[in-house]
């Protein structure tokens, strides 16, 4: 599969009961990733198959989702190609830390989806 999902993200309105609740239920170790003042990302390890993470949900008065994303070789011109055949761009391309770059879109459906461009080592 040339672009295989990769990471799975649950945004939360309650990151200490989601990481309670999946850990129990599925057994998943999560470590805890500082991302500066007042924000935080916890990675969900699953042992085999994509991991994933949890994070605070951003948006006000939104419910708790998950998100799956899509690994591409080059994420400009992946989120070009979605925007051209009809998706909207939530997040243009933006760098995460040293791990890589992701942007957001909404199919022309209203599916959410994200798209992943890790850095290489």
């Amino acid at each position: 599969m040339p672009n295989p999902f990769v990471h799975v993200e649950l945004s939360t309105t309650d990151v200490a009961q989601a990481k309670k609740f999946y850990g129990k239920l599925f057994d998943w170790k999560m470590e805890d990733i500082p991302m500066g003042v007042d924000a935080a990302y916890t990675l969900i390890n699953v042992g085999e198959g994509t991991g994933g993470g949890l994070v605070k949900q951003m948006m006000p008065g939104a419910p708790s989702a998950w998100l799956a994303y899509v690994l591409v070789d080059n994420i400009e011109a992946a989120t070009a190609k979605a925007k051209k055949l009809g998706a909207t761009v939530v997040k243009e391309v933006t760098e995460i830390m040293d791990t890589g770059w992701l942007s957001l879109i909404v199919d022309p459906t209203g599916a959410p989806l994200g798209l992943w461009k890790p850095k290489q080592p």
